[in-house]
């Protein structure tokens, strides 16, 4: 081995490679850009094979807790998804660059297991020839998306931090976030979503959005991005060019956004001009036509124009961009799954993520540059971005991790701590007609909890109901719980007003109601009886339109135990309602005007 040369990689535990590359300092001790050290990146690219380019590029899913000994059910659906039985063999075969954890996937049980699978997989890509480590993502939002649940410590969602208007908080959350996320061996986030919520309607993205602002929204994300990037964890803002104004989910169809060039400029444009200006190291497409940026009816993901010509360009953005999953319809219906992954490599993007069927994927990609439709050089320069970050995350220093740095790390108390603090200063009044919050014991002890229970975000406690009937016991209330659902029943809503007349309050949580919920026969029919109604969004603030009578109405962005809890202190008075709408909410029956601007909320 020449002198100059010197071994980047130590490889831990059994790990059967080393990366050697040129002389001079270590890769993750080098400056933050690590450019001067893509001479080396680049004799590590000289040395692929081109299918091991090819796999560089690819973000994908594998099933089981386990890289090498999952479950049978996880190794089944491996076999039928991928053609292989583990992670290990995942790797072995396509030698992808990335991995991403979904709970749905069995690898997020819990901190331990993630961390060491984790290390499972750092093990089996190292023990390939020219093995490199693999950069772990996953879509750890907070609030109503997270993949990692309790015992790690769940923040408060993008939508109630807006409320919270605290860039501190934003940033705490994504600091502690995101080392807890590093802790655990996963180092890219696909969070915070830059997209700016200005349709009540939108059905994919809402409470998940900072707000309607552009300002203020751009003003979070650049919080958030420093947050988790001084965590040692790529911050990745999504989903570009802006998926704020849709009314359709890009994950069941392809949603249209009719914004002008200028209106773009002005409304989906600053969040992500200012993750860039904070440094961003990723940023995720979105599978949306927006056709003043490109005429040509193509997603975003694989528009030239939009990527290149906007992101690139004119942005000035040259860090690594994803591909939003490509599993998702809103990129699969102009062009066949063997097409998708050429276009969007065409188009400007650096990593593919999960495809539906990763050998069409693969192959098409190999194909295309075996066919003269992709240069091996156009490979080699995404490549380099997504080494040029797994040198800045440390990876190629060290890409293992330890169950003691976890239990360091991982929902310890001042961790947790913060969360109920920060979601404290999320929670916001919208209605308190004669003064009937705070609540007291003295004169409201008996409460019962009614509302709908929609699925857990991911590793809280829930239901909803449960977990709001617990939070007022422990402040000294003495709570009855009823669950009546989404969409309750004639039967149901009867039962919750007979459980009605023996108590001193009804508190109801209220989810995406709409004009013709059945949740507002519920909350009129409770209004009827006479006692006392406070009502609490768990979702989506618009709610309040469809219930004018309700006397008390808070706000809670999301039905994660740490902002149920928060909403419950504040509607208890142990804590001020503090929290501002980052959203207009328009009237019911007239859309066109505003009931509660931007900045509405009530003080005690």
């Amino acid at each position: 081995m020449h002198t100059s040369r010197r071994t980047l990689l130590a490889a831990t535990a059994g790990a059967a490679a080393v990366v050697a590359v040129g002389g001079g300092p270590a890769l993750a001790e080098d400056d933050d850009t690590g450019r001067h050290d893509d001479k080396r990146l680049r004799a590590l690219i000289s040395r692929m094979t081109l299918e091991e380019k090819v796999g560089q590029l690819f973000v994908m899913r594998v099933y089981g807790h386990s890289a090498t000994a999952p479950d049978q059910a996880d190794i089944d659906a491996n076999l039928k998804e991928i053609g292989v039985r583990d992670a290990a063999e995942l790797l072995a075969k396509y030698r992808v660059g990335g991995i991403i954890y979904f709970g749905w996937a069995h690898n997020t049980r819990d901190p331990h297991q993630i961390a060491d699978l984790s290390n499972g997989i750092q093990k089996a890509s190292l023990a390939q020839p020219r093995g490199l480590p693999v950069l772990i993502s996953t879509d750890q939002e907070h609030g109503i998306v997270a993949r990692v649940g309790r015992p790690a410590t769940l923040f408060p969602g993008a939508m109630a931090l807006g409320a919270g208007g605290s860039r501190t908080d934003a940033r705490t959350a994504g600091r502690i976030g995101g080392a807890e996320l590093r802790a655990m061996g996963v180092r890219q986030d696909y969070a915070p979503v830059a997209d700016v919520n200005v349709n009540p309607a939108n059905p994919v993205i809402g409470v998940r959005s900072f707000g309607a602002d552009p300002q203020a929204v751009a003003g979070m994300v650049a919080a958030q991005v420093k947050g988790y990037q001084s965590a040692g964890v790529a911050a990745t803002s999504k989903h570009f060019p802006g998926h704020g104004d849709t009314e359709t989910d890009s994950h069941y169809g392809f949603p249209v956004i009719e914004h002008t060039e200028a209106q773009w400029a002005e409304l989906d444009a600053p969040p992500f001009r200012a993750a860039i200006a904070a440094g961003i190291d990723s940023i995720m497409t979105a599978h949306i036509m927006v056709p003043a940026l490109d005429p040509s009816g193509d997603p975003a993901t694989l528009s030239r124009p939009i990527l290149t010509g906007i992101l690139r360009e004119r942005l000035g953005y040259d860090g690594v961009v994803v591909t939003d999953s490509l599993g998702m319809e809103g990129v699969r219906t102009k062009y066949g799954d063997d097409r998708v992954p050429v276009l969007a490599l065409k188009a400007g993007v650096d990593q593919l993520l999960n495809p539906p069927k990763l050998d069409v994927a693969w192959n098409a990609v190999l194909q295309a540059v075996r066919g003269g439709e992709l240069t091996e050089a156009r490979l080699d320069e995404s490549i380099l971005r997504v080494l040029r970050l797994k040198a800045k995350l440390g990876l190629l220093k060290d890409p293992y991790v330890t169950r003691r740095g976890v239990d360091r790390v991982v929902g310890i108390p001042s961790h947790l701590k913060a969360a109920d603090r920060i979601a404290e200063r999320t929670t916001t009044l919208l209605v308190n007609s004669g003064g009937l919050l705070p609540l007291s014991r003295r004169t409201h002890r008996s409460v019962l909890v009614v509302g709908a229970d929609p699925a857990s975000p991911s590793g809280t406690t829930g239901p909803p109901t449960t977990v709001l009937g617990a939070a007022l016991t422990e402040l000294g209330f003495t709570a009855t719980v009823l669950s009546t659902g989404t969409a309750p029943t004639e039967a149901t809503i009867a039962k919750a007003v007979a459980a009605a007349q023996g108590v001193d309050a009804v508190l109801v949580g209220t989810y995406n109601v709409t004009a013709a919920s059945s949740q507002r026969t519920l909350v009129n029919r409770l209004l009827a009886t006479g006692r006392p109604v406070v009502a609490l969004a768990i979702r989506n603030p618009y709610d309040v339109a469809q219930l004018p009578d309700v006397k008390a109405y808070l706000a809670a962005y999301s039905w994660t135990d740490v902002e149920l809890r928060a909403a419950v202190r504040v509607l208890a008075g142990r804590a001020d309602p503090v929290g501002e709408l980052p959203v207009p909410v328009q009237k019911a029956d007239k859309p066109k005007e505003v009931l509660y601007p931007v900045g509405h909320g009530l003080r005690y």
